[in-house]
Formats: structure tokens, sequence, C-alpha cells
């Protein structure tokens, strides 16, 4: 382990009620714009027995999840995949976790339309995978203010239309 960022949260969204810390470790492989790729998709997808990095228990899925939510018969419902992640491997995510809703979280938009590029030469089904992008300046900036402990208040976050509000380490931020 690399490291790890502690994030004291705090939320004004009433959908969203957020424990009052999370932990999120950095692997020696892992860069700062993943540890925030998993943070800002934990807060926006966010529900009940969501989990960061969860050990599946299982040799069908050979893949550790950035974030998971399983249901009652430990069957993926929700992975989310953030940064680098090869066609391959969402191929064969795709078939491995055949009930799961795929996300594919990037730092940009320019990112994203890469990895759709990708998806497209090697003929992957379009409508089996969502993805999201941030604004590049904005998401750097957010990178920046990572430090060991962390404060986070949340205010809104949907996805139609796309939009996140929240203050990090004091700073505002307002993504839509």
């Amino acid at each position: 382990m690399a490291g790890k960022y502690s994030f004291c949260l705090r939320s004004e969204d009433r959908r969203r009620d957020l424990p009052g810390k999370i932990i999120i470790g950095q692997k020696e492989t892992e860069t700062m714009d993943h540890v925030v790729l998993k943070l800002l998709a934990y807060l926006l997808f966010f529900r009940e027995r969501i989990q960061v990095e969860a050990n599946l228990h299982t040799d069908n899925i050979p893949f550790v999840p950035d974030l998971v939510q399983l249901d009652y018969e430990l069957r993926p419902q929700l992975w989310v995949e953030c940064g680098e992640c090869s066609v391959n491997k969402l191929d064969k995510l795709a078939v491995k976790a055949p009930e799961a809703e795929l996300w594919i979280i990037k730092s940009s938009l320019g990112a994203v339309q890469d990895l759709m590029r990708a998806m497209a030469k090697a003929e992957l089904r379009r409508d089996r995978y969502n993805f999201l992008g941030f604004e590049a300046d904005a998401f750097q900036e957010i990178c920046a203010l990572v430090q060991g402990r962390n404060e986070l208040l949340w205010v809104q976050g949907e996805f139609e239309p796309p939009k996140a509000q929240f203050d990090f380490n004091g700073l505002w931020f307002d993504f839509g």
C-alpha cells in the first residue's frame, strides 16, 4: 500500500446518507487520479451495500472492482471501474457479471471518448456500458488538494442532467 487517505464526509443531499468517514487506499501502481476517481464514484453511486475494492470471494470473476454493490446472493448488481481498464477486461466483465450495471469512470471526457473508440474497434456492445468523465482541469485541481486527511461536504449529484456540487478541503466544485 503506497498510501491511505481519510475523507470526512457530510451530506446535504437527503438521498445520500453518507457515512461520516471513508478511507481509500492507494496501491503502488495507482495514481492520485485513481484515488480521486474512486472517491467521486463512491459519492455519485452511493447506495446501500456499496463497497470499495471488495474481495468477491469467487473464482468466476477474476477481477477486483473499484466499486461494487452485491445483491443478497453476492452477485454484482453495480460494478464501477475507475481510470485505466483494458477493452479486453471490459469485454470479459460483461460476460462474468451479466446482471451488473457497468460503469467506467474517467478523469476527462477525452479519455472517455478514447475508450469508446477502442471499444467500438473491438466491437464491444455499446449498450452494455455506461460512461462518466469529468472536466479535466477541475478534476486535476481536486487531485492537487488531496491530503492525508480531507473534508468533503456533498451538496448534490445527479446523472440526468449531469451535475455534482460539493466543497472539498475548502474549495467549491460545481460540475455540470
